[in-house]
């Protein structure tokens, strides 16, 4: 027999008795549906929390810092910077370097002086580090100058009038211009001199745009200026020669703290405890969002087991069917066994027509699953406006249903009903040819 010739028979019984397969269909369609709308509830919930959680801060972020650790533990310069980047998935990194000597370093524009807070970082990382600009533009694959500064969104209120002893400044809110435009006033870095016979160096520096406020990141952005900490480093030894200040250079050098950015926040638990092998302490929004999606995944297994019940009860349902085919078809089975039809010709037969019955009820439940979701998205407080993102499950959707839910619920619908159909294809070649044929 062919399998041509099975499939023509497997569909032409079904629809034989066309009743009794839909209302088994119907069992199935309600058990496949019942998993996707569960497990989709599960995945919504845990979506909600990683949005909650991304409000808070990266999920791909990991912060690496140099107190507590042990004495025999490298230090975090720029040797061990290089060890990072070097990982499995890390995409990005930058130090947070700050002055030792706080107004060492100032930034002047005429009569305006800025001497807040400098910040020395990697530039060419900062973009991919989730930094946006609200002006100019990040470097380029050729990178940028040395002298290259970027400015949080108030660091331009920090300038001050350097000719007057009150009322210098202009606060942000106020609703007054600052008194430097960054884009427009020249600018050049000072180096301070504590002798009255020194003057200040003073050195030119580029404008290369203003950053957007971000308060969660590290530097924030919200505060300070940002520039390249090798220049910021190179500054700071001018200050160093200016003043006659000796530094030790035998004096291991560390970072107080590096921020590394992980391409996938489910590789951030593996980078980050490779960086604490290396005896330095950490954290990340990790510690928040393990803990919540092992519930989640517990909430979701416990809710597609309560679906699964369903579906099992539908194989019964499956089973029952094939059972009572048999029992008509008796007369059918015997006469295909005496025209020498294989035994597993005839097992193949009723397997396909159980497999058939979970398959179009999984393919029809999935359909099902996605006009309830769409309800539930649209009238639940989902929060999806349009058809699209409703059936899609976006941003803000109580009920996600992703591809592998669907392709899991169609193979596990698929499976029930083969298993449902293996005790009744059994049973139905154990029958003798000469009684299934005598019988009417």
């Amino acid at each position: 027999m062919s399998i041509k010739d099975k499939i023509i028979m497997c569909f032409s019984n079904l629809y034989k008795r066309k009743v009794r397969t839909l209302l088994t269909t119907v069992g199935v369609v309600v058990g496949t549906c019942a998993i996707i709308i569960t497990v989709s509830l599960g995945v919504g919930m845990q979506q909600a929390q990683e949005e909650a959680l991304s409000q808070m801060g990266d999920l791909t972020i990991i912060n690496v810092n140099s107190y507590g650790i042990s004495p025999d533990t490298d230090p975090l310069d720029d040797a061990m910077l290089e060890k990072f980047r070097e990982l499995d998935h890390v995409v990005a990194l930058t130090p947070a370097y700050q002055l030792s000597n706080w107004g060492s370093i100032s930034i002047t524009s005429g009569k305006y002086m800025y001497d807040s807070m400098i910040y020395g970082v990697s530039l060419n990382d900062l973009e991919a580090l989730g930094y946006k600009l609200t002006e100019g533009e990040w470097p380029g694959e050729e990178g940028v100058k040395e002298n290259t500064v970027y400015f949080s969104s108030s660091a331009v209120y920090d300038f001050y009038n350097t000719k007057k002893r009150s009322n210098n400044r202009v606060y942000e809110g106020s609703g007054k211009d600052p008194f430097v435009d960054p884009n427009k006033d020249k600018m050049k870095f000072v180096v301070s001199s504590q002798k009255e016979n020194k003057k200040p160096k003073e050195f030119d520096l580029v404008y290369g745009g203003t950053m957007e406020q971000d308060w969660s990141k590290n530097p924030s952005s919200g505060w300070g200026v940002f520039v390249s900490v090798d220049y910021l480093k190179k500054l700071e030894n001018e200050y160093n020669k200016l003043n006659n200040i000796t530094v030790n250079k035998d004096a291991k050098k560390s970072y107080d703290s590096v921020t590394v950015k992980v391409d996938d926040m489910n590789n951030v638990a593996a980078v980050e405890e490779v960086i604490q092998g290396m005896g330095y302490t950490t954290n990340s929004m990790e510690t928040i969002r393990k803990p919540m999606q092992e519930k989640a995944q517990k909430d979701q297994l416990m809710l597609g087991s309560l679906g699964a019940i369903s579906l099992l009860v539908a194989a019964l349902g499956i089973m029952n069917t094939m059972m009572m085919s048999i029992y008509e078809r008796t007369r059918e089975i015997g006469v295909m066994k005496v025209l020498g039809c294989f035994i597993s010709d005839i097992r193949t037969v009723f397997l396909m027509e159980a497999g058939t019955i979970g398959f179009l009820g999984g393919v029809l439940g999935v359909g099902v699953s996605y006009g309830v979701s769409y309800l539930i998205n649209t009238f639940g407080g989902g929060g999806s406006q349009d058809i699209y993102g409703a059936l899609q499950g976006g941003i803000g959707s109580t009920s996600v249903i992703p591809w592998w839910l669907v392709v899991g619920a169609l193979l596990f619908s698929t499976l029930v009903g083969l298993l449902s159909g293996i005790y009744p294809a059994n049973r139905a070649v154990s029958i003798s040819a000469l009684s299934a044929i005598k019988q009417d």
